[in-house]
């Protein structure tokens, strides 16, 4: 049986598509895969048995180089990974799998890439074999959500599923696939993660769009990405690009600098100086890059209503926004006051329920102990 986790993002948001930095951090909610010999593995091809305890849906297919997508969809985060291991060389026998997760489904927190990475976790203790170092575990849970489950993901749920340390949140260099991990030991704060509970249907467009816009800005100043923008030259080259690529360029160049500065301030516990961060990423989220929405925007503030004063240091969206879930920075004996207060003004003004939980840095992908009966 393995396990790996979900995760949040600190900072550090649509920047991965534009090469930048991100700082996210390992969540305690886990997928976990257990797996036995098939019941029944007679017959020269290699097949599995999926099943999920928290979906009434399974899949059965033969594993072999010819595999492809099927249904149901959840079930192809498992199968793109079992095909990208057997293009390595994988011998995988015949499998009974089964699938539970803890990680909230639809709430930006990579319910995906946990189930992706567990899967390699788990495949590698079936056969003795290592995909090393991370970046070739990660690029490989990359590619089967690509290319199985049709999602055109960035590198950093499954950097960080799989190089997760406790304590730890990860520096991400989405160019290079370089990070470093930077301790979060204090246990005077926490992370409180609130999911909205709604998405809005515009968001696949959309994001489409935005990616598209920072591409423009990019050819625009004749560089390969938005990574090695600067606000200065892209002051410069404004009038040459249409005020959509300006603006979401405008995020990019700023979200890059404030993640850097963002791990500095975890580095040196300056809390003040994190939360700070966290609210200004979320401005320029809402108004430049323009991918919140009011139910967002709405627990944010009221987070900020409450202030340092009374636990809140800071708070912004995260994930890839129109709905989804808030991350903020709260101090740890405050936390469920907080939470309470928030929530209760939430649904107050909006009529629905947040869900709510805190979580501190977990590990990344692991191997979990099975009694055999």
């Amino acid at each position: 049986m393995a396990a790996a986790p979900g995760r949040v993002n600190l900072i550090g948001e649509h920047v991965h598509y534009n090469s930048g930095f991100v700082l996210p951090m390992a969540i305690e909610r886990f997928t976990a895969i257990a797996a036995d010999a098939a019941a029944d593995s007679r017959g020269p091809t290699s097949r599995v048995q999926l099943a999920s305890a928290d979906v009434d849906e399974e899949a059965e297919f033969a594993v072999g180089p010819e595999m492809s997508p099927g249904a149901p969809h959840w079930s192809n985060y498992v199968r793109g990974v079992l095909a990208g291991c057997i293009a390595r060389g994988f011998n995988i026998p015949s499998l009974d799998m089964m699938v539970a997760s803890t990680v909230p489904i639809g709430g930006g927190l990579s319910s995906s890439a946990a189930i992706e990475v567990a899967t390699a976790a788990l495949i590698e203790a079936i056969t003795g074999r290592t995909l090393e170092p991370v970046a070739e575990k990660a690029l490989l849970c990359q590619r089967a959500e690509h290319q199985f489950a049709g999602v055109p993901c960035g590198i950093m749920d499954q950097f960080i599923a799989v190089g997760g340390r406790r304590d730890r949140v990860m520096l991400l260099d989405c160019r290079a696939m370089t990070f470093e991990l930077i301790p979060l030991a204090s246990h005077d704060v926490t992370v409180l993660i609130i999911n909205s509970q709604v998405k809005h249907s515009l968001a696949t467009g959309e994001y489409a769009q935005r990616q598209a816009d920072c591409h423009e800005a990019a050819r625009t100043l004749g560089i390969r990405d938005l990574h090695d923008a600067t606000m200065k030259n892209l002051g410069a080259a404004e009038s040459r690009m249409s005020s959509n690529a300006f603006r979401r360029a405008r995020h990019v160049v700023g979200e890059i600098a404030r993640t850097v500065a963002a791990a500095d301030a975890i580095s040196r516990a300056d809390w003040p100086a994190f939360g700070s961060l966290m609210y200004e990423s979320h401005a320029s989220l809402r108004d430049d890059f323009q991918v919140s929405c009011p139910e967002l925007d709405l627990l944010v503030d009221s987070a900020a209503g409450l202030g340092a004063e009374q636990g809140v240091f800071g708070s912004r969206m995260t994930g890839g926004g129109f709905g989804g879930c808030t991350v903020s920075l709260v101090r740890t004996e405050a936390a469920d006051s907080i939470a309470s207060s928030i929530a209760q003004s939430y649904s107050r003004q909006t009529g629905i329920e947040p869900t709510f939980f805190v979580t501190r840095p977990a590990g990344g992908a692991r191997i979990l102990p099975i009694e055999r009966l």
